[in-house]
């Protein structure tokens, strides 16, 4: 990887160790261009901080233009991403920051998120929260998002945000038998949800979902997006809450 970003990185040691307008490097002889090459690296031995600055430039350019294309694709597909009409929605509905979260039950980052984001609301209390269902880590995955989809559609949101909470402490195998117990727990109507988990209505919502994931090149978990900036990846309390003050500010 350090080979990759060495390579752009010399030719911009190179070009600031040359003065502006000096040579044509395609007119040298062959005396000239080993010549030449010999002072460069000459110079790049006495100053080798000019290779790490190179690198650091092209790093920060390279996350500037990804910002910029995180920016245009929340842009692009703003409808889908804050009002799909199936997703839960959380916190305070009527908030001024809008948080959206796509997560895995069987993702260890998602647990350690999922009270970040419990605090955050709670603290703030004036942050929009809605959850995107993205099972990508196996069948496990899927069946617990099966599962809870399926109890949002059947029981409602408050039993949603109940099995959400439970499957998020989880630490075992997920199987039926053990949905099955957590929603016993809650005194759920297991067996009507058992008999809606593979209904088209489940099936549709986390396909279009992994299809609004694909438009936004999400391809891990947790994701969030915050107003019009995606978040890719685990970010604890203190940074999620410098960002809603960001965004307020």
């Amino acid at each position: 990887m350090f080979a990759r970003l060495l390579a752009p990185a010399l030719a911009g040691a190179v070009a600031f160790a040359a003065p502006a307008g000096a040579m044509d490097l395609t007119e040298l002889t062959d005396a000239e261009r080993a010549q030449f090459r010999a002072e460069v690296r000459a110079y790049l031995m006495e100053n080798p901080e000019v290779i790490l600055q190179a690198v650091e430039q092209m790093q920060n350019r390279q996350a500037q233009a990804q910002m910029q294309a995180d920016f245009d694709l929340v842009s692009a597909n703003a409808d889908e991403i804050f009002d799909d009409g199936y997703s839960w929605v959380g916190g305070n509905p009527e908030g001024d920051i809008t948080l959206v979260e796509f997560l895995d039950y069987r993702c260890g980052y998602c647990k350690r998120a999922h009270g970040e984001v419990a605090k955050l609301l709670e603290t703030d209390g004036n942050i929009k929260l809605i959850v995107k269902e993205f099972p990508i880590l196996g069948e496990q995955s899927l069946l617990a998002s099966r599962f809870a989809v399926a109890t949002k559609q059947v029981a409602g949101d408050d039993a949603y945000k109940q099995l959400n909470d439970a499957l998020m402490a989880f630490n075992g195998a997920v199987t039926l038998p053990a949905l099955r117990r957590l929603g016993e727990s809650f005194d759920l109507d297991v067996a009507a949800i058992e008999a809606e988990m593979d209904s088209d209505a489940v099936t549709q919502e986390i396909a279009q979902t992994r299809a609004l994931a694909q438009k936004l090149q999400i391809t891990g978990t947790p994701t969030f997006v915050m107003q019009d900036e995606m978040l890719r990846g685990y970010l604890p309390y203190d940074q999620m809450m410098a960002l809603v003050e960001e965004k307020r500010g």
